[in-house]
């Protein structure tokens, strides 16, 4: 059934007749009731009885009638959650990564877009790596990604943010004597506590592990338990500037000699993004660099 058939017969139902009908919807008369007739004639039923001056319901109307009311309330209702999805009033948009930039660019990230769309949803979905960001776009799971950028990750659109300054965050009793900057050497003769499952964060730590792994005296991806392992004083860790500052406080930080950088960035899926998505994207450019436009086309 047409939708526009339906607010034919609604409109010819409130005004009573065709003739006041047509002239609320600015359709001719003959139109309306032809209308009217390709509607019955679609449904199997008279829905008006035409004995009378004025058009009265049939029992088959009047079943149309409630039917059709709770139909156009319906689309009133999605048209108008649509169109505050399209405007940033309501929406949600899907965010992946894993442990290396759950806190570091994410939180920022995602406060900065809450303050400036509050209406707006932020849905975070953890998984163990790269990869799994790329498996979790791929189906659907989430829109954007925040990764390091040094892998390939064609066929998805990248956003470049920004660049990671890892450091090495030890416990007190072990930061004695070490110098600052603190050259690669010498982070391999310090016990670490590292994630060594994640193929990109292994390459990126290669040149402070000792041969077999030796000074990595605890393997473990997950972050919270990684910082308490440090700061009970089981070893030093590295991480970026902004998550020792943040939840190492009782550390010593040490840059590293020479620095050990990130490339991080965004990647979305394919096809255009949600509005949410965009608004996303543009305020992690205005946040990383670029002014922030959440209506910018997708690139």
């Amino acid at each position: 059934m047409d939708l526009h058939l339906v607010t034919y017969f609604v409109a010819v139902v409130d005004h009573g007749g065709i003739t006041k009908a047509a002239q609320s919807l600015y359709i001719s008369q003959p139109s309306l009731s032809q209308a009217i007739r390709t509607l019955e004639r679609r449904l199997g039923v008279t829905l008006f009885d035409r004995t009378g001056r004025r058009l009265e319901l049939t029992e088959a109307g009047r079943t149309l009638d409630t039917a059709a009311r709770r139909i156009l309330a319906d689309v009133a209702r999605a048209k108008a959650k649509v169109e505050a999805v399209r405007t940033l009033e309501s929406g949600r948009v899907d965010v992946v990564t894993y442990a290396a930039f759950s806190i570091d660019p994410l939180v920022t990230l995602t406060r900065e877009f809450r303050d400036r769309f509050p209406n707006l949803t932020v849905r975070i979905v953890a998984v163990d790596g790269p990869g799994a960001v790329a498996t979790a776009l791929r189906r659907g799971d989430a829109e954007v990604g925040v990764v390091d950028l040094s892998a390939d990750h064609a066929p998805f659109t990248t956003v470049p943010l920004g660049t990671q300054e890892l450091v090495l965050a030890l416990p007190p009793a072990l930061a004695d004597g070490v110098p600052d900057p603190v050259p690669r050497e010498q982070v391999r003769a310090l016990p670490l506590v590292v994630d060594m499952g994640d193929q990109s964060t292994a390459a990126l730590l290669a040149d402070l592990v000792a041969p077999g792994a030796s000074n990595v005296v605890v393997d473990c991806s997950h972050p919270t338990a990684t910082w308490e392992l440090v700061d009970r004083g089981a070893g030093g860790t590295v991480v970026p500037r902004a998550v020792a500052d943040g939840q190492l406080p009782r550390t010593v930080q040490f840059s590293i000699d020479p620095p050990l950088t990130r490339e991080y960035g965004l990647v979305l899926r394919s096809g255009r993004p949600s509005p949410a998505a965009m608004a996303f994207v543009a305020v992690a450019r205005g946040v990383f660099g670029r002014p922030a436009d959440p209506h910018t086309d997708h690139e």
